[in-house]
């Protein structure tokens, strides 16, 4: 409990307004919820560029044509556990929405830091997938607050996807999923690799994923959906049928799935309303899936996206949290960079919508959401049945009934989302559902 206390203490003083101004990530409110907290583990930042030989060039295809190939670069930030106990680091030269600024992140990683080896094994992998257009530093949050509870953690640049390299739409269809697992393998390799720092760190065979919006579209294709013929056929889509390699049923998308992936996390993932995915396409996702949602959002769509998305997966075990009247970027981006305030002149409006909510406080949504995938990640990575009763809760937060004795111990009657404090869990739901019989 001391510990917990002194973490809590330590945590609440980097999520300070002065401290926010220097861009800090890593920022968790006295109100976070329990598994908000950052772990035992201090942690570690390096870059590695890979390079996935021998790829369809989807930006130049033409109809009727040969499909040109080449070999598309990915650069990608891994976080681990290090060595010591040093705390800080910051990340320069990142991107904003517009693709021209650049700003400076501060966050808990040190830059090079020497990594520690697991006490039994190696450490579970979590790849990370953002949005279009996005970066590897915009779900940095989460990305640092796993890695401090013992996971390596690869965030990717996707080609043609970023915001300072924002390429045809199609790119971004075909190969946000093949960028994923391609990034499980090179960890995996890299891992088996003596002369890599990674050596010995990383169990690929045991990974989570976590993708927003076009990442959560590519988690969804990864983790089973098959897409629609229709969405092949789009001519605004992937040009000359190549998104048909992710068709539902055929023989390139069975072969797709990596056994590898345990468990994904999908944040507003894209594509449900557009007709990317039916009932069929979609009983193919059999890993266990978290899915994160606002009950407004307008580019993924609710009730007849990411909900139908969830209810569609029949054969996984999933779960659907839900923020109230939050819009599409609920939870998944980092808290909006100071620089971000000021209207950018080639976007003629301010980057800060590309981060922020109008409802939600993103700090107060990254610290659940952090709760949250701490729980599930437990839960389906490390076996840890401890996570269960975060996750074993009544639908709707505002149900539950907060009963607690003078000695804090609880009584029959509580109900309450464990984790969460008296009245922090306004505005939240968590559906569950099963795999069908």
């Amino acid at each position: 409990m001391k510990k917990m206390l002194v973490a809590l203490a330590a945590a609440c003083v980097l999520g300070t307004g002065a401290m926010a101004q220097d861009n800090r990530i890593d920022q968790v409110r006295p109100d976070a919820p329990e598994l908000a907290l950052p772990g035992d583990d201090a942690i570690g930042v390096r870059t590695i560029d890979l390079v996935h030989a021998d790829q369809i060039d989807i930006v130049n295809v033409e109809a009727g044509k040969d499909h040109p190939r080449y070999d598309r670069p990915l650069t990608v930030e891994v976080w681990y556990p290090a060595e010591g106990d040093a705390v800080g680091g910051t990340y320069e030269g990142v991107f904003l929405r517009d693709g021209v600024t650049q700003v400076s992140l501060k966050g808990r990683a040190v830059r090079d830091a020497a990594p520690k080896k697991a006490e039994a094994g190696a450490w579970p992998l979590v790849v990370i997938s953002h949005g279009y257009p996005g970066n590897r530093f915009l779900l940095s949050h989460l990305a640092e607050n796993l890695a401090t509870k013992g996971y390596v953690v690869a965030s990717i640049d996707h080609t043609d996807s970023t915001y300072n390299d924002q390429n045809k739409f199609g790119s971004t269809l075909v190969n946000r999923s093949l960028d994923q697992i391609f990034v499980l393998s090179e960890m995996a390799r890299l891992s088996g690799d003596a002369s890599s720092f990674l050596s010995g760190l990383v169990d690929a065979s045991n990974a989570g994923l976590v993708g927003y919006s076009m990442g959560g579209y590519g988690a969804v294709i990864t983790a089973g959906g098959g897409v629609t013929q229709a969405s092949v056929d789009y001519a605004w889509g992937a040009p000359d049928g190549t998104l048909g390699i992710h068709l539902a049923g055929s023989d390139s998308h069975a072969a797709l799935p990596d056994a590898r992936y345990k468990a994904a996390i999908a944040f507003a993932p894209w594509g449900m309303e557009r007709g990317f995915w039916d009932a069929e396409g979609l009983k193919g996702i059999e890993i266990p899936m978290f899915f994160v949602a606002g009950s407004v959002d307008d580019v993924s769509g609710y009730e007849k996206g990411v909900k139908a998305i969830y209810e569609g997966a029949v054969n996984a075990d999933r779960y659907l949290l839900t923020f109230d009247k939050a819009n599409h970027n609920a939870a998944a981006p980092m808290p909006a960079p100071a620089e971000s305030w000021t209207v950018s002149e080639k976007l003629g409006r301010a980057p800060f919508d590309h981060y922020a909510d109008p409802v939600w406080d993103t700090v107060r949504m990254n610290n659940i959401a952090q709760h949250f995938a701490t729980a599930f990640l437990g839960k389906h990575l490390k076996g840890d049945t401890a996570m269960d009763a975060y996750l074993d809760l009544v639908e709707k937060a505002e149900d539950g009934v907060w009963a607690v004795n003078e000695d804090k111990s609880l009584k029959p009657e509580h109900t309450y989302w464990k984790g969460f404090g008296d009245r922090t869990a306004k505005g939240l739901s968590l559906m569950h559902a099963t795999p069908a019989e």
